[in-house]
């Protein structure tokens, strides 16, 4: 398979005929360049860890502005939140406990990394990601602090770009981890 090309995309540019394969190519193609076309923020990618802890920051400090809910709402709310913060903190610790001696807080790979794809890795291909979005979002809930879900929400989105750019170098180290990308889930199992 192409790399970056689910197997649905590879049916469909069958169904299409060699158009479609050519469109799913220049996809992949264009995917490709817009994972280089992140900014580095630094040698291994360390700007990316400080706006990251930024953004952590606001969570916290959102979550402690008071609730805008009260009652039934609140009470589900913060069910809820302990659910996603206690499936977060699942997924992020299973992720950090398989990466063992790989684990690096930038997102370059470590010079003698080796790519894992067991344990959390094999439903997603950033679970530590992951599990701090839920984790996140759950807070908020928990919190009832509507910025805080939106935080939460934007760590999502910064961390859906931090993980291209991230993939960007493990294309570049692993000739495997294209194969793997296409199999595997981004960064929450069954949805995304």
């Amino acid at each position: 398979m192409y790399a970056g090309v689910r197997s649905r995309d590879v049916g469909r540019g069958l169904a299409a005929g060699n158009g479609g394969a050519v469109a799913g190519s220049a996809r992949v193609q264009y995917r490709a360049r817009m994972q280089r076309a992140l900014p580095d923020l630094g040698p291994r990618g360390e700007g990316w860890v400080v706006l990251q802890g930024i953004i952590f920051v606001v969570i916290f400090g959102a979550g402690w502005m008071g609730p805008a809910w009260t009652g039934t709402p609140r009470l589900a709310g913060t069910a809820l939140g302990i659910a996603a913060i206690a499936a977060g903190g699942s997924l992020a610790l299973r992720g950090v406990i398989d990466l063992g001696e790989n684990l690096t807080a930038v997102p370059r790979p470590k010079a003698r990394a080796r790519l894992v794809e067991r344990g959390a890795y094999r439903m997603v291909r950033h679970p530590i990601y992951g599990g701090l979005v839920l984790g996140a979002i759950g807070w908020g809930l928990a919190m009832a602090a509507p910025l805080a879900i939106a935080a939460g929400a934007l760590l999502g989105v910064f961390f859906d770009l931090k993980s291209r750019r991230e993939e960007a170098w493990l294309t570049d180290r692993y000739a495997e981890y294209p194969a793997y990308r296409a199999r595997t889930r981004k960064l929450l199992p069954w949805i995304y």
